[in-house]
């Protein structure tokens, strides 16, 4: 059944009212992304400033106990968000949300004490046009992505295993090839969360379009920070 009365000019029909509701969704998605993102910037910087003598970035990256605590943190909260987001309220994972952001930007404050401010800055760029142009290309393409996004998942987790078996190797070569395997599988994860995150849009999956934007923000903001990782192995230069 038409949403409105589609005799009737001017009305819309029952598709254009799922276009409607999905691009409402993306909007949510990347308002909340971007956001994520600048708090995840700014605790980065304060991580990296901060302190008298000793600044927080150089505490987390010098005592393992604390860093392996965030990064546990922001695994829970990954795992909490995904597993509750639907008997939670919107404001609550939302809330979790930024705070996982706030949590991930600390951690991330410690690439400040390797590589250079400019050389950061222009891996940002890069990964954002990177992002950007497959976050468009898995939006507007017709192609069913849920094959090729399969085999990107099992190929994460075989990713997962090497890096576990180079902290042991300690392998530079190898180090390079999990950087560069790394950057193609993002790039591919991009598109296709970006297309799952839209048909979830358009389908009616009992979840609240704020709660489901805060998911799709979620998953595209892994993305956006794993791609941005990998890619500073290739464009990050050390501090001088």
């Amino acid at each position: 059944m038409d949403y409105y009365n589609n005799s009737t000019p001017g009305y819309f029909t029952d598709g254009q009212a799922v276009d409607n509701k999905v691009s409402a969704v993306m909007k949510k998605v990347y308002v909340k992304m971007f956001l994520a993102l600048l708090v995840s910037a700014a605790a980065a910087l304060i991580g990296f400033f901060a302190g008298e003598n000793s600044s927080i970035a150089m505490t987390i990256a010098t005592n393992k106990w604390i860093y392996w605590g965030l990064a546990l943190l922001e695994i829970g909260l990954v795992i909490w968000i995904s597993a509750r987001l639907g008997k939670m309220s919107p404001a609550l994972s939302t809330g979790l949300f930024y705070l996982f952001a706030l949590v991930n930007g600390l951690t991330l404050s410690i690439i400040f004490l390797a590589f250079s401010f400019d050389s950061i800055f222009k891996t940002f760029l890069i990964t954002s046009a990177v992002f950007g142009a497959m976050s468009v290309y898995g939006y507007f393409t017709n192609r069913d992505l849920t094959k090729i996004g399969s085999f990107l998942y099992m190929a994460l987790f075989g990713l997962i295993i090497c890096i576990v078996v180079n902290i042991f190797w300690a392998n530079s070569t190898f180090d390079w090839i999990i950087s560069g395997i790394g950057v193609l599988i993002f790039i591919g994860l991009t598109a296709w969360d970006t297309q799952k995150v839209k048909q979830m849009a358009a389908m009616n999956m009992g979840l609240a379009d704020s709660s489901l934007a805060t998911w799709g923000a979620l998953t595209l903001y892994l993305d956006f920070i794993n791609l941005f990782l990998y890619l500073l192995r290739f464009f990050g230069s050390s501090r001088d």
